[in-house]
């Protein structure tokens, strides 16, 4: 093999493993489940992309080893209207967490995509 084929064919590896790094950071769903308690805050930010970010205050006694507070991010504007009308009131609310965050989908790993 002369070195040209050897390039080509180093280039096309690295391109490939790097779309399954990038796949498998930013849209492989690493988890799903559902987190309830009461809505602290939702706003709508962002400098160059504006997303919808929220907070929940969970229920229960914790001692002080892990936070009770939940911050996600929301991509559906049904979501975000249901949301946007709910803060102070308990909801429970299920998520899709990724690996990594995009600024177009918000700056949390957890995404919320329904409201029960």
């Amino acid at each position: 093999m002369n070195k040209r084929k050897i390039l080509r064919n180093f280039i096309i590896i690295l391109v490939l493993v790097l779309i399954c790094f990038g796949y498998f950071r930013y849209y492989y769903v690493f988890a799903t489940g559902t987190k309830a308690g009461q809505l602290n805050t939702f706003q709508y930010k962002g400098i160059l992309f504006k997303t919808y970010e929220g907070n929940i205050i969970q229920s229960g006694f914790r001692a002080n080893i892990q936070s009770n507070e939940f911050d996600f991010s929301v991509t559906n504007q049904h979501v975000a209207d249901i949301l946007l009308r709910s803060s102070g009131r308990d909801v429970e609310l299920h998520y899709k967490r990724y690996f990594g965050s995009l600024p177009w989908r918000g700056m949390q790993t957890y995404i919320v995509d329904s409201v029960y």
